[in-house]
């Protein structure tokens, strides 16, 4: 292997599971070649870095070594406030107001006597708009995508269908808010139109994925947070369609606890994580029910309502994690569920998935949270809320077969928070909570793929050599 630095520029999204998923990949790769050197630049979240908001903190925890440097750019000025009606293209366009920083950022790196030879960008899946500036250097771009293959498939199909129906955006609009099922290569199973991911049902939401999705398909190769094992079809699907670009799947990447930063309002390891463990600690193995919704999964009082009367109803051991401070439950709830159910607020997911007593998991269904408990072998029951969760509840349950359902298609609205999105009965919870935990053959199922997933990022596993293979390409860019 050449003893050239290969130099490569990282840009994720500003948002925390973004964030966390590409400063692994990071290491990941370091870890593999120490001829490459790797600049990360970050562009602060729309609210600043002097919050104490999870990805600020994230970032000031940040600390450069010897090959990986992070250069957080200046902050801009902001943009009209048009995210209450159209939040997907104010995001876009927020990243777009970087490009000058980016470029005299890049142009100052390769223009030092000891810089090594830039190789590529590697950018986040949001911010496909910065392929324009990797092309000003003349380097390829490379997508790092971190939701599963699956969804990666069924974007690219959308966007062809779009332009089969000469970017008739108006004719899907009007699919995805219709109540059928079509046939997406990536998938073996015919997909319902109820679990298409949020903004595919908007004109607006859905101009703003073309965008990003026709700028992806330049790329010379997207790197999936995912592993060939889980999701064998659709990696073969879109290696075998010539115009994708190539596909490494290299997961799964998950955020380690070690690293974690020590606040209460990203995974960490503090008093209160103490006490969880504790408490997990004199349950029974495979006995509790972890209930975890992401930072976004906050639900109004009737919702919490239902879900405590099925928590009580069921009489299984409990954990749930309540992200809000205002949230409000049934009075004496806690009294009464005291010595087999616990509430908490904001919990280290992986350092519950990862104990004994941990033995089903309700979950949005965000990327992340699903790859977590296949490392750990927990079951799922799915309750996805936003983004392209309802895909990857519809992958788990359907596609699968390593979780139950109790919903697939519920949804919030996550710019007007008070909309009604209807309420999930306790009955629905109550036989979702006791499939997850009574399906044997699930269980079996899910501890298989467990080991596999451990198997693949270890030398000689699948995902093991396609990072290897991710950096001879790197490196053959500047040979």
């Amino acid at each position: 292997m050449s003893n050239t630095i290969t130099e490569l520029i990282f840009i994720p999204l500003p948002v925390i599971g973004h964030m966390r998923s590409t400063i692994e990949l990071t290491n990941l790769l370091i870890n593999r070649n120490h001829h490459l050197s790797i600049t990360v630049l970050i562009i602060q979240p729309i609210s600043g870095l002097q919050t104490a908001s999870p990805i600020a903190t994230y970032i000031h925890s940040l600390t450069n070594t010897a090959h990986i440097r992070f250069i957080i750019l200046p902050q801009h000025k902001p943009l009209p406030k048009r995210h209450p009606k159209s939040p997907m293209t104010f995001v876009n366009d927020y990243i777009t107001t970087h490009f000058k920083h980016v470029r005299n950022i890049v142009t100052e790196i390769t223009s030092q006597q000891n810089s090594g030879k830039l190789s590529a960008f590697v950018i986040d899946m949001l911010c496909t708009s910065m392929i324009d500036v990797a092309n000003e250097f003349n380097v390829p771009t490379y997508v790092f995508y971190t939701s599963s293959a699956a969804y990666l498939g069924y974007q690219l199909y959308i966007q062809r269908l779009v332009d089969d129906l000469n970017h008739d955006v108006e004719r899907v609009v009007e699919l995805a808010n219709s109540d059928c099922e079509i046939n997406v290569p990536v998938f073996v199973h015919p997909v319902p139109t109820k679990v298409f991911p949020s903004g595919y049902d908007t004109k607006e939401g859905l101009d703003y994925v073309m965008l990003i999705t026709r700028k992806l398909r330049s790329a010379k190769a997207v790197i999936v947070n995912t592993f060939l094992e889980l999701e064998q079809h659709a990696i073969v699907s879109l290696s075998s369609d010539s115009t994708v670009p190539s596909v490494y799947p290299v997961g799964p990447i998950l955020n380690p606890i070690t690293n974690s930063v020590i606040t209460n309002s990203v995974d960490s390891v503090n008093s209160g994580d103490d006490d969880v463990i504790r408490w997990l600690d004199n349950q029974p193995n495979s006995s509790v029910v972890f209930l975890c919704f992401g930072s976004l999964g906050k639900f109004d009082e009737v919702q919490l309502k239902e879900i405590a009367t099925a928590l009580e109803r069921s009489s299984y051991r409990f954990l749930w994690s309540i992200n809000d401070q205002e949230a409000v439950l049934p009075e004496g709830f806690v009294e009464r569920t005291r010595g087999r159910g616990k509430v908490i607020g904001w919990a280290l997911q992986m350092a519950v998935l990862g104990h004994g007593a941990v033995g089903g998991f309700v979950t949005h269904c965000g990327w992340n949270s699903v790859l977590e408990s296949l490392w750990f072998g927990v079951p799922v029951a799915t309750w996805p809320i936003y983004a392209e969760q309802q895909m990857n509840a519809f992958e788990i349950v359907v596609e699968l077969e390593l979780g139950v359902e109790i919903k697939l298609d519920y949804r919030k609205d996550l710019v007007d928070v008070k909309k009604s999105v209807g309420v999930v009965s306790c009955e629905e919870i109550e036989n979702g909570i006791r499939r997850l935990m009574e399906d044997d053959e699930m269980r079996r199922k899910m501890k298989e793929m467990s080991m596999v997933s451990r198997v693949t990022v270890g030398d000689g596993g699948s995902s093991y050599d396609f990072v290897g293979r991710l950096v001879q390409d790197f490196v053959r860019n500047v040979s």
